[in-house]
């Protein structure tokens, strides 16, 4: 046991707020990381202390991992919790607080190392009788190598960065003709987002889900799981709008997934929260797809329907503490959604799109929680992931969480920079998405719908109305005071445009 009174958050924008924010409830003292480009990011100011730590891009700032625990012992925080992203999954960082005596708010290196290899993951997860998607259990050695191996497994195939994650490094191969310019394309990204040009082959599943069970593990050797996640609805394999429960989990379903999540879990002895994430096909078959060691960008949706506070579980698990969490004590109530809100042009293949932010009204009302770290003013850095927040709604059933949703991305607006709220608002209104007939192909196949330019959606309409009504007035203006028109002629053109106003 060991009381934490000071915490470094090791990280940036919305998820450095949100994990102050319980750290003040538990009155635990805060302290922020900023690079110079974020020098008036929200974080900064409500920590209790902030230091600066390096030029904004991020391999000058937040990955310097001497450089924070330099301002961690200058600090005296007790733990360092790295949110996600940055060094957050990195074993020689943990490594590094541990050899300063300072708390890593997460898993052992050790186990950092393990499930950061996608292949030794795979291996750790057939030990432990977890169902894994068929593939390779070693790194491809050459193109040669990949072609006999495809050969093997059977087309179609994905070639996976083994440090990967966040879908770089990632292949999909439909045909032989494919395979060297994929193997190619695959080691080129990896070596360059993650230092390491290792590749491996899994089959690649059709259509399917995308579900990810929420685990807690503490010091003791106890295990649970908070139930799953959705995730399907993606773009370039980063997820865009998750919801729980999933539409597709039966009671049964749901039992064996957690069962094997926490089974997962306790093969590498896993401290802390982490998420096992599974791929389901159409017969409702899973398979193991890797596990992140660390908290996710979608937790609040399982914190809003279990009412558990993760970075406040996190916390307590690092002191020491045993969890007080009972695996048949927890449930789900009601139904959560989760909306990813960017800075980008979802019409030009998601482009990033920084800049300053003129206005913001942020939505408010029952059941609805904002986790985002902008302000009027603020700019928005071109150095990181151009996320604005993450707009989560809960009700009581899922048909009122759409409804709920669709009214609080009507309410949000932004202005200065492009954004994704009128492609999410799509989204909700799309036939697949409420009837929650859909999978990771979801936008794929509703491209048209969602990504169209001529796509005129309720403030379009609303702004032709208006227009219209504008034109209608000022014609009436002129024809009206004129005198050398005929009166009937007159009359004809008033009615006219009355008759189309009203049909407006």
């Amino acid at each position: 046991m060991r009381k934490i009174n000071k915490i470094l958050v090791a990280n940036r924008g919305e998820i450095a707020i949100r994990i102050m924010r319980t750290c003040r409830e538990m009155d635990i003292a805060t302290v922020a990381v900023f690079s110079e480009a974020d020098r008036t990011s929200m974080h900064v100011r409500y920590a209790n202390e902030a230091y600066y730590i390096g030029a904004a891009p991020s391999k000058e700032s937040y990955l310097k991992a001497e450089k924070i625990i330099e301002v961690a012992l200058e600090s005296g925080a007790d733990a360092v919790h790295p949110g996600y992203g940055f060094l957050s999954e990195n074993a020689d960082f943990a490594r590094l607080c541990k050899k300063n005596n300072i708390i890593f708010i997460g898993p052992s290196p050790e186990v950092i190392e393990t499930m950061g290899d996608k292949i030794q993951a795979r291996k750790a997860m057939i030990d432990a009788g977890v169902p894994v998607v068929p593939g390779t259990t070693e790194a491809i050695t050459s193109e040669e190598d990949a072609i006999k191996t495809i050969k093997k497994v059977g087309l179609p195939v994905m070639i996976k960065a083994s440090a990967g994650g966040g879908g770089k490094g990632m292949r999909l191969v439909h045909e032989e003709s494919e395979i060297i310019s994929a193997v190619r394309g695959a080691r080129s990204e990896a070596l360059s987002s993650f230092g390491d040009d290792a590749v491996y082959i899994e089959k690649y599943v059709s259509s399917p889900h995308h579900i990810e069970f929420q685990v807690l593990g503490d010091q003791h050797g106890n295990t649970i799981h908070l139930f799953e996640r959705e995730c399907s609805i993606q773009r370039r394999h980063q997820k865009v709008v998750e919801e729980t429960p999933s539409v597709l989990m039966t009671p049964e379903l749901r039992n064996q997934m957690g069962k094997h999540a926490v089974e997962a879990a306790r093969a590498v002895d896993y401290v802390g929260a982490g998420t096992i994430e599974f791929l389901v096909d159409n017969d409702l078959n899973y398979y193991f797809l890797e596990m992140n060691t660390r908290l996710q960008v979608e937790h609040p949706i399982t914190e809003r329907v279990t009412g558990i506070d993760l970075v406040k579980q996190q916390i307590l698990v690092a002191e020491g503490n045993e969890l007080k969490l009972k695996q048949d004590k927890l449930k789900q109530q009601g139904h959560a959604i989760e909306c990813r809100v960017y800075a980008e042009d979802p019409d030009n293949n998601f482009m990033p799109c920084p800049g300053r932010i003129h206005s913001i009204t942020q939505p408010l009302g029952l059941g609805v929680r904002t986790d985002g770290y902008v302000y009027e003013g603020y700019e928005i850095p071109m150095h990181y992931d151009p996320m604005i927040s993450k707009l989560i709604v809960w009700a009581q059933n899922r048909s009122e969480a759409i409804k709920r949703m669709k009214r609080a991305l009507y309410e949000y607006k932004i202005t200065g920079v492009k954004t994704s709220l009128k492609f999410l608002e799509r989204i909700m209104d799309t036939e697949d998405f409420i009837s929650g007939n859909y999978d990771t192909n979801f936008i794929e196949k509703n491209r048209n719908n969602l990504l169209d330019n001529n796509f005129c959606d309720r403030e379009c309409q609303d702004m032709v109305i208006i227009a219209t009504y504008i034109d209608f007035i000022n014609r009436m203006n002129k024809v009206i005071p004129t005198k050398e028109l005929n009166p009937a002629k007159n009359r004809w053109k008033k009615y006219t445009y009355q008759k189309n106003f009203d049909r407006l």
